[in-house]
């Protein structure tokens, strides 16, 4: 009688477990939100057959070769940048996340995004996470990056020593008192949501303007980065902080001097394309038909050029290692602009040769792939309005260069 009991109690006690476990279970699916879809098993084999564990960890962390192949970086410098961000990118376990993406694997899946291009769908394929998560990865770890590299590779105006600029441009392309170069490009991007024909460019596509500074090793010095695809270039060079401290006066330039083995003085400027206005410390080259019907100003012009193409190289080199640069950029336009800024960044890290064995910057000469025409186009060739100081500076220049100043292989006068 009594193991009748005790069999009938081990019965009721299991059937209000069973029942206290199915509650449960309801109660936690009807908390969790209704459009949440259960993981796919592919996300789920990430630690055992996604890129960074099969291929990163076990292949290219012993080869420096494949290593900067694969992220445009090499394993210290990309050991350097974890270093910045890791403690941002750090996130805690949860009861239904166990084991959470590493620091590690977003700046990779960030690096190869930039380096490639490929589409956030195939990325996702190769590291076995969710293209929903992947772009909440790539926005993140781009605004920590940015946050962390421009203080140390885009530093203050204030805090650069011009006349070291001047004297780079005066020995590597024959154009003294020049400090920097300047120049703007059409960055294609999809068209934003909601935003008309305010990114609509005069070459019928959609983009932001990417307005920068650059030096004679080819390092970008003053960057902005944002302004609309439908904006004309004068209108984008007056609203940056970098035009208005030009025109107001307290952008930096050094005291005017003499040019060398010359009497004329000059001030200290900067050089640009027909894009941008005349001033006194910009200079622009004559019209075509101008330097046509005049030699001398044809001279002025092909030392100008000389001067002026490391924005091109530049522009050439950054989209060539960032390969993200080579079609449209499908992000939401914040994200795009903190991409473009650590993309200028990362590209200054490797002109300095920054933790690098070779002191070269990577560059893939084998590549069968041309550069593009069509994504990073300059501004319109319309310059603005023209002040009687830069023309007379230009006059002291053109005189300096037809005589003195002259170079044995420039055309002649």
């Amino acid at each position: 009688m009594d193991s009748y009991i005790l069999n009938n109690n081990n019965i009721l006690l299991t059937l209000l477990l069973e029942e206290e476990e199915e509650e449960d279970t309801i109660i936690v699916a009807n908390s969790l939100p209704k459009n949440r879809k259960p993981i796919d098993e592919m996300f789920k084999l990430r630690e055992s057959e996604g890129y960074y564990e099969v291929l990163i960890n076990r292949h290219l962390k012993n080869n420096d070769i494949k290593f900067r192949e694969f992220f445009r970086i090499n394993y210290q410098q990309f050991d350097f940048l974890l270093s910045l961000i890791e403690n941002q990118l750090i996130l805690e376990p949860t009861n239904r996340v166990k084991k959470l993406i590493t620091p590690e694997e977003k700046l990779a899946v960030t690096l190869r995004y930039l380096a490639t291009g490929e589409s956030i769908r195939s990325l996702s394929f190769s590291f076995r996470i969710s293209h929903c998560y992947l772009s909440s990865i790539i926005k993140n770890t781009l605004a920590a990056l940015k946050i962390k590299l421009m203080p140390i590779f885009i530093p203050d105006i204030k805090n650069i020593d011009f006349k070291q600029k001047a004297a780079e441009f005066s020995y590597k392309w024959n154009f003294p008192n020049c400090i920097l170069a300047i120049d703007g490009k059409h960055i294609r991007i999809r068209s934003p949501s909601n935003t008309g024909s305010l990114f609509h460019n005069y070459k019928e596509y959609f983009s932001l303007v990417l307005l920068a500074m650059v030096d004679a090793n080819y390092k970008f010095v003053a960057v902005d980065i944002g302004s609309f695809g439908k904006e004309g270039d004068s209108g984008i060079f007056l609203k940056s902080n970098m035009g208005k401290q030009i025109l107001d006066g307290t952008f930096g330039f050094p005291e005017q001097c003499n040019l060398p083995g010359s009497d004329k003085v000059a001030p200290h400027v900067i050089v640009g394309d027909e894009a941008f206005r005349l001033h006194k410390h910009i200079m622009k080259p004559y019209t075509r038909k101008s330097a046509r019907e005049n030699p001398a100003e044809s001279v002025f012009n092909y030392r100008l050029s000389r001067a002026r193409r490391v924005t091109e190289n530049a522009f050439g080199l950054l989209s060539q290692i960032f390969r993200i640069f080579y079609q449209p950029i499908n992000l939401e336009v914040t994200t795009i602009d903190n991409l473009v800024w650590v993309a200028c960044c990362l590209h200054n890290m490797l002109r300095e040769g920054y933790m690098e064995k070779n002191k070269r910057p990577f560059f893939d000469h084998n590549t069968e792939q041309p550069p593009p025409i069509d994504n990073m186009i300059p501004l319109t060739r319309r310059g603005g309005f023209s002040n009687i100081e830069g023309f007379e500076v230009r006059e002291v220049f053109k005189t300096f260069f037809n005589n003195e100043g002259a170079l044995p292989w420039q055309p002649s006068s």
